[in-house]
């Protein structure tokens, strides 16, 4: 054992006061050196990039630059396969501490369900757009016969109606049945051949028909003016919407003024 002489009480604060130093020297050089050289403390790691890796690998990579990692958040892509990192923070090529926690978002399998807005009464352009803003696909269009051309009529999926409001995945592919702008019932087309062509139009147009292309022919016999021919021919069956065009004896529109 050692024992420590002192003559005076001021040999004793001297005595406490090397001990008390030689301590604070044995703690500061455990944590300031002999820590950092034994577990690398205080150093700084660069961030890796991690988009793109599957979680099962992203584990194992971390770990071997002393770095964890934590999913934060999920989300559905149709084109990419389910457990791939998209995003990260801290992002790849910062400076962390060792043992940071990286979090990742990663894709799913399960995409979430959206409501099924109604298409049924707007145009195929609108119904188009409205799809994508709720992120639904477009499937496939049938067109049926119908005046109101473009006009979506039925809204399918899976080959069942489905009604507004109803849930179903993001990225379903919807199914639409649009008019095509004509009737669906068959008439006899009315000759119009020897009529003017304000007569002509008249009837036409009051068999809801379109008038199509007005073609003049400054060679014919016939009175300026006059339906020389048209298309479909007398006598065929068309439906209500189509088109009819017609040549006129003339050389043009303004022939009669």
């Amino acid at each position: 054992m050692i024992y420590i002489k002192t003559s005076s009480k001021k040999d004793v604060l001297i005595h406490i006061g090397i001990m008390l130093s030689l301590l604070a020297i044995i703690v500061l050089s455990f944590f300031f050196i002999y820590l950092p050289s034994t577990t690398n403390h205080g150093e700084s790691i660069t961030v890796p990039d991690l988009s793109g890796m599957k979680v099962d690998a992203v584990e194992e990579f971390l770990e071997s630059r002393d770095l964890r990692y934590e999913i934060n958040d999920s989300t559905f892509i149709s084109n990419k396969p389910a457990s791939i990192v998209l995003t990260q923070y801290p992002k790849a090529g910062e400076k962390v501490k060792e043992n940071r926690k990286i979090y990742i978002t990663v894709t799913t399998n399960n995409p979430p369900n959206v409501e099924m807005p109604k298409l049924v009464d707007i145009s195929l352009k609108s119904a188009q757009m409205l799809l994508q803003s709720y992120e639904l696909q477009e499937g496939s269009i049938k067109y049926v016969p119908n005046l109101a051309q473009n006009l979506v009529l039925k809204q399918e999926f899976n080959g069942k109606e489905i009604a507004p409001g109803t849930k179903l995945p993001k990225g379903s592919k919807i199914d639409l049945t649009v008019g095509d702008g004509v009737g669906k019932d068959d008439f006899t087309l009315q000759n119009v051949v020897g009529m003017t062509l304000e007569e002509a139009k008249v009837v036409i147009e009051g068999s809801s028909l379109v008038i199509g292309s007005i073609l003049y022919d400054g060679n014919s016999s016939e009175p300026t003016g006059t339906v020389i021919k048209q298309n479909p021919a007398a006598d065929s069956n068309i439906r209500v919407g189509e088109v009819v065009d017609l040549w006129v004896s003339g050389t043009g529109p303004d022939t009669n003024e």
